[in-house]
């Protein structure tokens, strides 16, 4: 007599009794694992999985942790790439926000045990940083600054017509700033602009005269712009920077890129940008200048909603009290110790991986046609989707046929593990 197929699938309690899987239960949720073995036990049915191994293929396919989200290697070349989660932390970020995940003083006073001004580390060391800022605050993202501003300074908005500009997933910018109520006065052509367009806008009704640097996009030819220092001697209103990618002072790497510093230095009464890009820390949106607008800006209605957490708080200011961030370490690299890390990963892979120069890209909107030299190793084509598929997955890029992996954007301590992932896709 068959033995009905049935009676030889484990039974969940019985799988969920493994003391590997009970474990694992405690750090992931009871309902994540019996969904991981309700999946095994049909494995078991169909005859993939053998009766006695449900168990372990239970222990095989169980996540490394509750979240959905993966730990990905970016070899695309792009430092700050925004469908990979933009910049990387530093270890003292990671760290910051593991102590702050409990609870924490973020909004008291231990010396007094009453209310205390949130913010107030990630705030000082923002002003630490930047100088020329004499106060600060701290929102969701960048535009979500942008919409704080645009509300709470309210009325018309002055902004050049060529910096109206759209950014990844159709975002534009002109219908934010009209979402907040706001008037937009557009002043020159699509590729020029004179003070006089500016001077000639300004009136009773402007709330602010905006300077908004382009992202993903460079205008050449016939073109001209208005410099932050002309505006700020010649309007009576706020001039609004948004730099975007939060370089907080020059850097020798990107030389045509605008800073904080340097744009407060040059008389801008606030400049807003990203948290999570030349910055290197957690997606946060950054506005700084003076103190009497910033205050405004921080007794509006709206800056409550916008406000960000005791973990981006504490993420941001160790990116910016601790060591160099991941992203600063990769635009300084210099190239020859890239080719020395991608000669020794071919080296270890050896058959068809070979040394190719490449050219990285900063990403998330910065410096958008300037090229860093790089090097990374070039594999068969076949390998992008095994790689991208692997545990971890390795993301590259496709070029003359070939997969290549960008050493630039990949942590030095991730070479090993490079290695490993296409071994095993091979």
């Amino acid at each position: 007599m068959t033995t009905d197929p049935r009676r030889l699938v484990p039974r969940t309690d019985v799988l969920l009794a493994d003391p590997r899987v009970a474990a694992s239960a405690a750090r992931l949720g009871r309902e994540l694992v019996k969904s991981v073995v309700v999946e095994v036990q049909q494995r078991v049915r169909s005859g993939e999985v053998g009766p006695d191994a449900a168990a372990d293929a239970v222990v095989a396919a169980l996540p490394v942790s509750a979240s959905s989200l993966h730990r990905v290697l970016n070899a695309t070349g792009v430092l700050v790439h925004t469908n990979l989660g933009r910049a990387p932390w530093s270890a003292a970020a990671v760290d910051a926000v593991v102590a702050a995940s409990g609870t924490t003083d973020v909004e008291l006073d231990l010396a007094t045990g009453r209310r205390g001004p949130r913010g107030e580390g990630a705030i000082g060391a923002l002003l630490a940083a930047v100088p020329a800022a004499q106060a600060a605050v701290v929102v969701n993202n960048c535009a979500a600054a942008l919409a704080l501003v645009a509300t709470c300074l309210g009325g018309e908005l002055v902004v050049a017509r060529g910096e109206l500009v759209e950014i990844g997933d159709g975002f534009r910018i002109p219908d934010l700033l009209v979402s907040t109520g706001a008037r937009l006065r557009e002043v020159g052509t699509t590729n020029r602009v004179a003070l006089a367009d500016y001077t000639d806008a300004v009136g009773p009704d402007t709330g602010a005269v905006l300077k908004i640097h382009p992202s993903n996009f460079v205008v050449r030819g016939f073109t001209r712009s208005v410099e932050v220092a002309e505006l700020a001697g010649a309007v009576d209103v706020p001039v609004v920077a948004d730099v975007g990618s939060g370089l907080l002072a020059p850097h020798p790497a990107l030389p045509d890129e605008p800073d904080l510093q340097t744009t407060l230095a040059a008389g801008a009464d606030l400049v807003l940008c990203s948290g999570d890009k030349l910055l290197g820390g957690p997606q946060a949106g950054l506005v700084l200048g003076r103190a009497d607008l910033v205050q405004r800006l921080r007794r509006h209605p709206l800056y409550r909603a916008l406000r960000v957490d005791k973990t981006t708080l504490a993420a941001l200011e160790a990116t910016l009290r601790g060591p160099q961030p991941p992203v600063q370490r990769m635009l300084a690299v210099p190239v020859e110790v890239l080719r020395a890390r991608a000669e020794a990963v071919v080296a270890a892979l050896g058959g068809d991986a070979h040394v190719v120069d490449a050219g990285a890209r900063v990403g998330g909107g910065g410096a958008p046609e300037f090229e860093l030299p790089s090097v990374a190793v070039s594999l068969p084509a076949s390998c992008a989707e095994p790689l991208r598929l692997g545990a971890p997955p390795v993301v590259g890029y496709l070029a003359d046929g070939r997969t290549l992996l960008d050493l630039r954007s990949l942590d030095p301590a991730d070479d090993e593990t490079l290695v490993q992932a296409v071994r095993a896709c091979r």
